[in-house]
């Protein structure tokens, strides 16, 4: 049944608290012990004992030791356990039984009370296991008839007690450990006669005594020699006022070995108190500094004399000490290159001059400063604020790491001198050579200059260096050790003669053999040897200036050629070409004269400046003038082509069938000449328009450039069959024109050079357009774009076609060049050489990889 605070059956329940309320609410109808009226005299007298106490008490009934408690007991129970009102102890302490139940069960068994002075016990309390300390006793209860009824237990919590007991053990262990084995010397000193209470065994050394002769005997009388040096003045005034008192190196005289010897000491004098604040002696701590006091007198003598040195020193020197790189030293010199005045001495760095902090020196130092490393630089740069205006200067100077007797960096000493006028007069000559070679390498023709009369290649551009067919590996090679072909040629003459006279020579449209790709070639230059003088006068070397003019005469004399042939047929034709020819020879006759004019030029730079301009006006006019042939060729000598065909078709028309076989295959000879002159013709002029000219340039896709030629080649391509399989292709800058004859060409070549099998039927035409970006670092090392990039477009175009061998890889791209008869394949051996051309007004290169019968894959490399 349920009892309340309110309707209270049972008087002996009264009162009692929290405890007391939960005693009355708890249903004991369910529990072993039955309701309240039911229970033994002895139990409802112990409960109601127990509820009127004002300490911690509890009954323990029954063999299951059920709980009764109050509430002094309630706050070592806690949440976790409280309320535990008629459960069995066992459930309520299960972390401590192996120690409580035993007691418990004794006292049930044998009637004797027991007593627990400060014993631990494991509770569950604010969400841990803890262990509190209890005094505690148990002892029997009776029932009516005599028997053993439950257990009293009476406790008191003694945590607090046994911790503090605990601290205060463990602080006096650790003051004795101060004594013992503190790294300093240290002595207790009590009352007012200074008794010495401790002393540790730094003490007794410096004092040259032993534990017994001291300990527990006034100080003046342990240490006679100690009077007299103001020590009991210094101890009195602590013990009376209660102030400590602290001493820096001051000096003692202590009787060791026998004799006085004095010693230096920094001392602490500390106030001993009571709890009261009453002062009952004095704690002196000592150290010796003998060592260190002299160790230091001698380094100040030694940084008097660093100081010195360096105030003295003849270059800029300075001193930075530790890690932020206090300025502590700085001669005159060195506080001039900085423009702030000795105000800086004794700031760190950074804040003496805050210019440096966008610069490296800062960092620099710090690195230095953790590393030890040495650095020294020559001319390096330093940005300084002089005089409140931010200049440049450069320095050779020295940053130097000084360590100390432990061995660590302590500070870093600077010497450093001024070289700004040396640097930049260097500068100014770097400059001047950078602009001069600048100009070489962006001449819009080949320059070299041979130095000595060895004729050493000393400077030479990207044209000269591919005119001769070489890499810039000859540079610094005579030139007849860098071209051995010259030798037996005129030009090693004239370049002798040219350095023996003074005089410059003029060579227009000479032969020369040169060993170009691998293999020996015939190419015309127009050139211009120039001496080159120093400023005495003297000749040093000589100047090259050309232009390779090849295509230029093999055209003329083919032309020229072609007149013989079709003399008796257009004497127009001839005439107009002449006429043409002249023209020509008259423009290479003002080029000679402007040359001459160049060359009479003293000043070496002035003189390549003059030539560039010269060179490049008459550039533009010889490109003028082959515009105007390109015109003549596209015209006039396609009128008389075209009348020579028209008249033979006539011919052929009216009197074919009368004349008979032989007149008929004139005819027909005189007709296909015609055509292939007419062919000849048109790629000559496609060619020369882009060899004078180039056209604007724009971003566009290269997929509709490709497949606008696939387009027009769709009849050819219907008629072989052929398979064409493309890869997406990038968009670039470029001139749609000129890309479309470019994949023209190469498309048509894979197209028409097809082969046939073994038993002579065609084998279907297999095309492959592949695409790729690569770095620069992939590109084949015979492959040499006119423009550097970082990445290039790869474009392949690779057929199942006849092929050819790879030592005519070079000859292929060249005018003219036919690896097959014209009766085998149609072509005029242009196309490729305007492929070629277009590339190279691309910024980029071509080249080519086959095999006989195995096709071949035609590669362009256009900077992306």
């Amino acid at each position: 049944m349920n009892a309340s605070s309110t309707t209270n059956p049972y008087p002996f329940l009264a009162g009692g608290g929290q405890a007391g309320e939960l005693i009355r609410q708890f249903d004991w109808s369910t529990a072993s012990l039955g309701t309240p009226d039911q229970w033994p005299s002895s139990l409802r007298q112990s409960v109601s004992n127990l509820l009127l106490a004002s300490q911690p008490m509890l009954v323990l009934w029954g063999q299951e030791h059920i709980c009764f408690y109050n509430d002094a007991v309630m706050p070592s129970l806690g949440p976790q356990m409280h309320p535990a009102i008629g459960q069995p102890a066992r459930d309520i302490w299960a972390e401590g039984w192996d120690f409580m139940g035993p007691l418990l069960a004794g006292v049930l068994k044998t009637g004797e009370p027991v007593r627990v002075q400060e014993a631990p016990v494991t509770f569950f309390r604010n969400g841990q296991t803890q262990t509190m300390y209890w005094t505690f006793s148990y002892s029997l209860i009776r029932d009516e008839a005599g028997h053993h009824g439950g257990v009293l237990v009476n406790g008191l919590e003694t945590t607090q007690a046994v911790h503090t007991r605990q601290a205060l053990g463990r602080s006096q262990q650790l003051f004795d450990n101060l004594f013992t084995s503190a790294p300093v010397a240290i002595a207790l000193f009590d009352g007012p006669q200074f008794v010495i209470e401790q002393a540790n065994e730094l003490v007794l050394e410096y004092w040259g005594r032993s534990r017994e002769q001291v300990i527990h005997r006034p100080l003046f009388a342990a240490l006679p020699e100690a009077a007299g040096q103001g020590f009991e003045e210094r101890l009195t005034k602590v013990y009376t006022t209660g102030e400590r008192f602290i001493a820096k190196e001051l000096t003692v005289t202590l009787e060791r070995n026998g004799r006085l010897a004095p010693t230096y000491i920094d001392f602490v004098y500390e106030p001993v108190r009571q709890l009261d604040e009453t002062v009952t002696g004095v704690l002196v701590i000592c150290t010796e500094i003998t060592e260190q006091v002299l160790a230091r007198r001698k380094v100040e003598e030694s940084e008097a004399r660093f100081r010195s040195l360096i105030e003295e020193a003849p270059v800029a020197t300075c001193l930075f000490v530790g890690p932020h790189m206090v300025i502590e030293m700085a001669n005159e010199a060195m506080i001039g290159v900085w423009g702030k005045g000795p105000s800086v001495l004794g700031q760190p760095l950074a804040q003496a001059l805050p210019e440096l902090k966008e610069q490296h020196f800062l960092t620099t130092l710090d690195h230095l400063f953790r590393s030890g490393e040495i650095y020294d630089i020559k001319g390096g740069r330093a940005d300084l604020v002089v005089k409140g205006v931010l200049s440049t200067y450069y320095f050779d100077y020295t940053f130097k790491p000084l360590r100390n007797q432990a061995g660590a960096v302590y500070a870093i000493l600077e010497t450093a001198i001024d070289v700004t006028k040396q640097v930049k007069t260097q500068q100014q000559l770097i400059a001047s050579e950078n602009r001069f070679r600048s100009i070489v390498e962006q001449a819009p023709m080949a320059i070299g200059l041979l130095s000595g009369r060895e004729m050493v290649i000393e400077v030479g551009n990207a044209k000269i260096f591919d005119m001769w067919g070489k890499d810039e590996s000859i540079k610094g090679l005579p030139i007849s050790e860098a071209l051995p072909e010259l030798q037996g040629q005129v030009f090693t003459a004239l370049l002798e003669g040219v350095y023996d006279t003074g005089e410059p020579y003029l060579g227009h449209g000479v032969l020369a053999n040169l060993v170009r790709h691998g293999q020996l070639e015939d190419v015309y230059f127009d050139f211009v040897y120039t001496p080159l003088r120093d400023n005495d006068e003297q000749i040093t070397g000589v100047m090259v200036l050309a232009t390779e003019v090849t295509l230029q005469v093999l055209a003329r004399q083919r032309v020229e050629a072609s007149e013989v042939r079709y003399r008796t047929l257009a004497e127009a034709l001839e005439q107009q070409v002449q006429q043409r020819t002249q023209e020509l020879a008259a423009a290479n006759q003002r080029l000679a004269a402007n040359n001459q004019a160049l060359a009479s030029s003293n000043e070496e730079y002035a003189a390549l400046n003059k030539a560039m301009e010269e060179a490049n006006r008459l550039l533009v006019r010889s490109n003028d003038n082959l515009q105007t042939f390109a015109y003549v060729a596209s015209h006039d000598l396609q009128e008389p082509l075209r009348k020579i065909q028209q008249f033979g078709d006539l011919l052929q028309k009216e009197y074919g069938v009368s004349t008979g076989n032989q007149p008929l295959d004139y005819l027909q000879r005189m007709q296909s000449a015609a055509s292939r002159m007419s062919m000849l013709i048109k790629d000559l002029l496609n060619y020369s328009r882009l060899t004078t000219r180039r056209d604007e340039q724009k971003s566009l896709s290269l997929q509709e450039v490709v497949g606008n030629v696939l387009t027009d080649l769709e009849l050819v391509v219907a008629e072989t069959h052929a398979q064409i399989a493309v890869d997406p292709l990038p968009h670039l800058m470029g001139d749609a024109s000129q890309l479309g004859q470019l994949f023209q060409n190469l498309i048509s070549n894979a197209l028409k050079f097809s082969r046939v099998d073994a038993g002579g039927v065609p084998v279907v035409p297999q095309i492959a357009i592949r695409y790729a970006l690569i770095e620069a670092r992939e590109l084949p090392r015979s492959v040499k774009p006119v423009r550097l990039a970082e990445q290039y477009h790869r474009i392949e175009v690779a057929d199942n076609g006849i092929g050819f061998e790879e030592k005519y890889l070079d000859r292929i791209f060249e005018v003219f060049q036919r690896l097959h008869g014209k009766n085998q394949f149609a072509g005029t051996g242009i196309g490729l050489a305007i492929s070629e051309r277009v590339v190279a007004n691309h910024g980029g290169a071509i080249t080519a990889r086959s095999q006989p019968g195995q096709g071949a894959t035609f590669q362009v490399y256009f900077p992306a």
